[in-house]
């Protein structure tokens, strides 16, 4: 069995070249005083450009105010008139559940009233509970955006 000499890897005679570890500086396309006047240049065109869309956007704004105030006065009346609506159903539902039942008067808690110091055409607002008492769940929560179940 021969035996193999091993040889060492050895750097060549003379040595390695030298490196070249001195710093090479990066090209320079734009200097320091051509960019501070550039962004001087497209901050003043930006304000420009801004104060021109500024009272294009004051204009509307003060036209969306303008029109929310002349709306609202009829969407209040709406809301209001739906409200009675609503109040009137619940009393008409009242009274054909419990027509069956002698002695029921709508509006009185077995004969009594419930107010008894308020005028006769007092609007009494029913709590959130009595006011969707004959409505689905759904209707109750999605006035209240909530979801018990999915």
């Amino acid at each position: 069995m021969a035996t193999a000499t091993k040889k060492q890897d050895m750097p060549p005679t003379g040595g390695f070249k030298p490196l070249n570890y001195s710093r090479v500086p990066a090209k320079t396309i734009i200097g320091g005083k051509t960019l501070i006047l550039g962004h001087f240049l497209v901050t003043a065109g930006s304000l420009y450009l801004y104060t021109l869309s500024y009272k294009k956007v004051q204009i509307e704004d003060i036209e969306r105010r303008s029109s929310m105030f002349a709306i609202k006065p009829l969407l209040q009346a709406e809301r209001d008139r739906e409200y009675l609506k609503q109040l009137r159903r619940n009393r008409d539902e009242e009274a054909d559940l419990m027509k069956n039942v002698d002695g029921w008067v709508v509006g009185t808690y077995k004969g009594e009233p419930v107010y008894k110091t308020l005028p006769p055409d007092t609007l009494v607002k029913p709590s959130l509970n009595e006011f969707y008492v004959h409505s689905s769940y759904k209707n109750f929560s999605d006035y209240f955006d909530i979801t018990l179940w999915d």
